[in-house]
């Protein structure tokens, strides 16, 4: 089965179930500083992996980054 989600504003097609945990995990390789929300409310780190993504989600993926 395949979904439609918009990640950071792109349509991606996706084969489901999906987990959020399992797609930021597809989409950045960062160990930390990763924030993710679903459908405009922030997921906490520790509710990704039950926390599904379905046909039609927005999810924004956002990792924090360093530099001077």
């Amino acid at each position: 089965m395949t979904i439609t989600v918009h990640v950071n504003g792109e349509r991606r097609s996706l084969a489901a179930p999906l987990g959020l945990d399992a797609l930021v995990a597809e989409l950045t390789s960062a160990p930390k500083g990763v924030a993710a929300a679903l459908n405009d409310s922030v997921v906490p780190r520790s509710r990704w992996a039950a926390t599904p993504v379905g046909d039609g989600d927005r999810v924004e993926i956002l990792t924090a980054v360093q530099g001077g």
